[in-house]
């Protein structure tokens, strides 16, 4: 009795569209509801829809994918599972871009180390592939903070009245939590925009430069530069010895 035709088909994330494979599934011949879909990197076989459709092959069932990148991107793992469903599970598979890698037919031995090679090519180049992808992202983002592009959720203007606040915590008359509370933002939020406010007008060198004109014994003054620098203005210096500023 002839197996089951079973489709796989992946795209790492859910922004990502699998129409492609699908219509190659299709035409192919398998059934649409014995295709799986699963949004997921391929960076290793820990995923959830692959391993159950991975253990419910049978003996005698096919497997097909679009190209061997769909199945993972991982060099060894991808050979790990060829030869689990191939040999332990006794399933067939079928990499639609690569006739080549088809184990329905039987081969000769020459057929066999032919498809053994070009299996692990084409493993490492999926593999190098990702690690390329990951590359290009890296120096990209890198270029990106270069050019001073920001990244993450889009940072809300502060409220009126926000300079003279900072300005204020700057001079150690107020503090983070009570400028926060005025403008109705948290504390931390406040300290953050406060400090990078500080550092545009050239505050942060002044307090430096203060804080080294300060007399020795004059602790509660030097520590409130330094914890200000620090983003902490609430907090005194205690101790025996002056800290630095800057770890």
């Amino acid at each position: 009795m002839s197996g089951i035709m079973y489709g796989y088909a992946r795209v790492s994330t859910r922004a990502q569209k699998e129409d492609r494979q699908l219509v190659a599934l299709r035409e192919f011949g398998v059934a649409e509801e014995r295709i799986t879909v699963e949004k997921q990197s391929g960076k290793d076989f820990n995923r959830p829809l692959y391993q159950e459709l991975a253990q419910a092959l049978c003996s005698g069932d096919v497997l097909v994918v679009k190209s061997i990148d769909r199945l993972g991107r991982n060099y060894d793992d991808i050979l790990e599972q060829w030869a689990y469903i191939t040999k332990t599970k006794r399933a067939s598979i079928v990499v639609l871009d690569m006739p080549l890698l088809d184990t329905r037919e039987g081969r000769d031995l020459t057929g066999t180390l032919v498809a053994d090679i070009v299996l692990q090519l084409l493993s490492y180049v999926a593999q190098t592939e990702r690690e390329f992808i990951h590359q290009r992202q890296a120096e990209g983002i890198a270029a990106a903070l270069e050019r001073g592009v920001r990244f993450g959720p889009k940072r809300i203007p502060m409220p009126e009245g926000f300079e003279e606040l900072a300005r204020a915590w700057w001079n150690g008359s107020v503090t983070a939590t009570d400028a926060g509370r005025q403008l109705g933002v948290s504390r931390k939020t406040f300290t953050r925009r406060a400090g990078e406010w500080g550092e545009r007008a050239g505050l942060a060198e002044a307090a430096g430069e203060a804080d080294s004109q300060q007399n020795p014994n004059d602790t509660l003054r030097n520590g409130k530069i330094c914890d200000r620098i620090r983003g902490n203005p609430s907090q005194p210096h205690h101790g025996g010895g002056q800290q630095p500023c800057m770890n």
